[in-house]
């Protein structure tokens, strides 16, 4: 997954040069005390959570998506990166489209950033 860069913070008008000083360090943000999650480990816990709120078991839901229980139960604890093949697979067996789970996932995610963000496409 890419670092975050912190962008430098502009204090004069555009168009006006920057003077920078050599005695001067440029500030770095403090790094963040607690890691943020990766995107794989977000899927896990939405399918956990679903199949669990379901009532439903890993061998039921890895029979119906083609996978093996053992590889869906790594899916699940953020230890594999499935292929959006995979993921359409286990999110139709819960019921879900692929939409519907990167779109719980991304919200997740969203809940937890402290900082400034800086999306690319």
């Amino acid at each position: 997954m890419g670092d975050v860069i912190p962008l430098p913070q502009r204090r004069e008008p555009i168009g006006q040069p920057a003077e920078r000083s050599v005695d001067r360090p440029v500030q770095r943000p403090a790094a963040p005390t607690e890691a943020a999650p990766l995107w794989r480990e977000e899927v896990g816990r939405v399918l956990r959570q679903e199949r669990s709120s379901q009532e439903r078991t890993l061998a039921d839901v890895a029979g119906e998506a083609g996978v093996s229980v053992q590889y869906l139960s790594e899916v699940e604890r953020g230890r594999k990166e499935p292929s959006s093949e995979v993921l359409g697979a286990v999110a139709g067996a819960l019921g879900l489209r692929l939409v519907d789970l990167t779109g719980r996932v991304t919200r997740r995610l969203m809940t937890r950033i402290t900082g400034p963000v800086c999306l690319a496409a």
